[in-house]
């Protein structure tokens, strides 16, 4: 942690004076200390993935206070939040497996939520997804992303062995545990389309489906789930010009481009000015509007180089495959299924917003975890990197559990 903070540091010092607030810096840096700090005697938890957070979360403070100062000192603001909500929610975050009692409270929540935003959200760039109270501005979705991975994980955890072994013909008897799981499914796809929030429609569908095949090895549901959302993308595609427009700046953007087709075309010329190792911080020259959001990657790959975007996909790769290392070391399927959950969360975030950028996918305009701007986006991101952490963690009692297990195995 200390070295992660070390080159966060080392790399601020390249902006120029005014360019961040620097006390808030300075409080991020003891809060990020506390966070890993406070944790139980003798619960030998993975410190390096609340480091790679942090590390990465600078590099995106850095990068979004050289495209605008004013957006460097709210995302620096929102680094404090995020941290100091670690801090003061640590008793609730480390009693995470009670969650599981009250899975349906996460399901009520989202309805509720996504009710507040329809009443009273506001309604940016065709998509009414934001909620304004005393001057901020927060993202419902994100939090109600991470209520998905908590009720799935708690209802697969106690059904997914009856759903791995039900009969498909047998759909009345299989309803009763299939329904609250599709029901849950179809309902936050169907308002997610309606709000215009097809990155997140994505999004929920491949934890979904992720989750589902890891709690019952079900080839037939995941391929089933696939079909249906396939046939939802094709009457999507055909009903709301939104996602057609999507569609067409993707496979043709030289057909408008000083209109649809302006920003990934500025994005690719980004990429590509950046050749190996990019033009030097602070010295690229990215012309994308929403920079700071949707395309910082290009605008990082113009600076850093290829060899810059590679470390950092590095860098998230090490993240996402220590998450899924203590997935697979939890001794409790709730818990395996919430990591797992939350991982692969992290994992196909980062794969959809950087195929949208390289022009693998669509653009779908989900942000690029602790590196794009956006507060909502960054404390749900440290929650669920400090979830991971406290999973990772093996008290004694379990250490002890463990042991006894495989002494046993040996001897028998």
């Amino acid at each position: 942690m200390i070295a992660a903070l070390g080159v966060d540091a080392f790399a601020l010092t390249i902006l120029p004076p005014d360019a961040l607030w620097r006390p808030p810096l300075a409080v991020a840096a003891v809060l990020a200390l506390l966070w890993v700090g406070i944790q139980p005697a003798g619960d030998d938890r993975d410190d390096v993935l609340p480091a790679l957070a942090v590390l990465v979360a600078g590099v995106g403070l850095m990068e979004v206070a050289r495209l605008s100062p004013e957006l460097g000192r709210r995302q620096e603001l929102g680094m404090v939040a995020s941290l100091a909500l670690l801090v003061l929610l640590r008793p609730l975050l480390e009693s995470y497996r009670r969650w599981a009692r009250v899975k349906y409270l996460w399901v009520l929540l989202s309805i509720a939520l996504f009710a507040i935003v329809e009443i009273a959200g506001t309604e940016v760039n065709g998509a009414k997804l934001w909620l304004r109270f005393a001057g901020v501005s927060f993202q419902p979705v994100e939090l109600i992303k991470l209520f998905l991975v908590f009720f799935l994980a708690a209802y697969l955890a106690e059904a997914g062995e009856v759903i791995a072994q039900a009969a498909p013909w047998r759909l009345r008897a299989n309803l009763r545990y299939l329904g609250p799981l599709f029901l849950g499914w179809g309902s936050a796809m169907a308002i997610l389309v309606l709000q215009h929030d097809v990155g997140m429609a994505v999004l929920f569908l491949g934890v979904f489906t992720a989750m589902l095949y890891a709690a019952t090895r079900r080839v037939d549901l995941v391929a089933g789930s696939m079909a249906v959302f396939a046939g939802a993308a094709i009457v999507a595609a055909r009903s709301f010009a939104y996602v057609r427009v999507r569609i067409d700046v993707w496979l043709h953007p030289f057909a408008d481009p000083l209109g649809s087709g302006y920003q990934a075309l500025m994005a690719l010329f980004s990429l590509a000015a950046g050749g190996l190792f990019g033009t030097g911080l602070r010295l690229g020259h990215p012309a994308i509007p929403d920079v700071a959001t949707d395309y910082i990657y290009a605008a990082w790959s113009e600076e850093a180089g290829l060899l810059g975007a590679c470390i950092l996909l590095a860098l998230y790769a090490v993240l996402i495959s220590r998450a899924f290392g203590v997935a697979r070391r939890r001794p409790d399927l709730y818990s395996k299924l919430l990591v797992l959950g939350l991982a692969s969360m992290l994992g196909l975030q980062i794969f959809v917003i950087v195929g949208g950028v390289v022009r693998l996918l669509p653009l779908t305009g989900i942000t690029l975890p602790f590196i794009s701007y956006g507060g909502s986006s960054l404390v749900t991101n440290f929650l669920l990197v400090d979830l991971v952490w406290i999973a990772s963690g093996l008290g004694v009692s379990q250490r002890l559990m463990i042991g006894r297990s495989v002494e046993g195995g040996r001897a028998s």
